[in-house]
């Protein structure tokens, strides 16, 4: 069976359009099958964008980008921003490409399993909404790496339900960072911010 996390969707192509308004900017997206929420914007998704800071400046990473809305409606919001987005999928990230470049923003999109293509590389924010089907494991796994790439003073924000395990993450994330916090709560969605990664960073490597 195939999943918008598989590393070589093999279903058929399925053309779409996303099209929302964040911020005062309006982003159109092409989706297509195989990608995370082909038809709408996920409620997650929103619920992450909406409770980001009202200014954002640096080098940001949409950690499991898929067709690239929190990337793109990012990098529309805050142009200043370096945008890189990142995917296990070669169909999601071939999209987000496609979509940063078709809305104006310059970024950067790559393929690779969690942070194996971004060694040495550091950012001042980590955005994502986390693959919840691919299991607690590739999640926690995912959120140790980000630990070792923030910059000092860098963010990790991430979106979960509170039925899909939010509040164990947040225990999970207190071993990882020494300040974490719940900035919204709405419709079952609990943003996440994760501040000051602890020393331990041999947590956060590997693939």
């Amino acid at each position: 069976m195939q999943h918008y996390f598989s590393a070589q969707p093999q279903s058929a192509s399925r053309p779409g359009r996303v099209s929302f308004s964040y911020r005062g900017c309006d982003v159109a997206l092409d989706t297509d099958s195989g990608v995370f929420s082909r038809t709408e914007l996920d409620r997650g998704t929103w619920e992450l964008l909406s409770a980001l800071p009202q200014e954002l400046s640096g080098d940001l990473l949409d950690m499991g980008c898929g067709y690239g809305p929190i990337g793109v409606a990012a990098g529309r919001r805050w142009p200043g921003l370096s945008v890189t987005m990142a995917d296990v999928n070669p169909r999601a990230c071939a999209l987000a490409e496609q979509n940063a470049k078709k809305n104006g923003v310059t970024a950067r999109t790559l393929v690779g399993d969690g942070y194996e293509m971004l060694q040495g590389e550091r950012f001042d924010w980590i955005l994502q909404n986390p693959p919840i089907r691919a299991g607690k494991a590739v999640m926690y796994r995912l959120f140790a790496q980000a630990a070792a790439h923030l910059k000092p003073g860098g963010q990790l924000w991430l979106v979960m339900r509170k039925q899909q395990g939010a509040a164990s993450a947040m225990t999970y994330l207190a071993t990882l960072f020494g300040a974490v916090d719940c900035t919204a709560k709405k419709g079952g969605y609990w943003v996440l911010r994760c501040q000051t990664p602890l020393k331990d960073e041999s947590k956060g490597q590997g693939a």
